[in-house]
């Protein structure tokens, strides 16, 4: 079983944001492979389906960014899902927008979701899948409002076919491993 958990913060007023990437990218793969995300339990809006063999939840932690470890890691231990085959997808300012970088694990490297996720399960060892949505241009801009802002038009034309790469991404994980997907999906 896997948990494929998208990042982002819950209300409205955050739709479409540049922190909120992990929450499209999730909601398009829901679309894709007809999974209704109608269950509301974990601290999470959620849905239960296939890929292949595999049975998958996908989820979108509900508790603000800052605290998505406590969402992930009560679906984690409901369902004991390992940590291997937990997929965050979140956004990643050092990388530009339209940029895509899977890794195995790794640190936080600055994001408060992924430091909240990290201190819950108790490690670093899950899959993720950084989606570039670039940084200020301005070195004095506030980074909290830079990612809690929305996409230019230019970037957001970027962004829908890189979601599409992102959820192909996922498939060839839980398909063919870690290892060939960062191979085929990270440029």
């Amino acid at each position: 079983m896997y948990l494929i958990a998208g990042l982002g913060n819950p209300e409205k007023k955050y739709d479409n944001t540049r922190h909120n990437i992990g929450f499209e990218a999730v909601n398009f793969f829901a679309d894709k492979h007809n999974i209704a995300l109608n269950k509301n339990k974990f601290k999470a809006v959620y849905g239960e389906g296939r890929i292949g063999d595999e049975r998958v939840i996908v989820a979108m932690p509900q508790t603000y960014m800052n605290l998505s470890g406590d969402s992930v890691a009560e679906i984690a231990a409901f369902y004991k899902i390992p940590n291997q085959n937990i997929i965050i997808i979140h956004d990643d300012i050092s990388l530009t927008p339209g940029r895509v970088r899977i890794r195995a694990k790794g640190s936080a490297g600055g994001h408060n979701g992924l430091k909240s996720i990290i201190a819950r399960l108790g490690g670093d060892n899950f899959p993720r899948i950084k989606i570039g949505v670039g940084a200020p241009q301005h070195a004095d801009y506030d980074l909290a409002d830079f990612v809690l802002g929305r996409f230019t038009t230019d970037e957001s034309k970027i962004l829908k076919p890189v979601i599409e790469n992102v959820c192909d991404s996922i498939e060839c994980m839980i398909n063919n491993g870690i290892d060939r997907a960062m191979n085929k999906y990270n440029n």
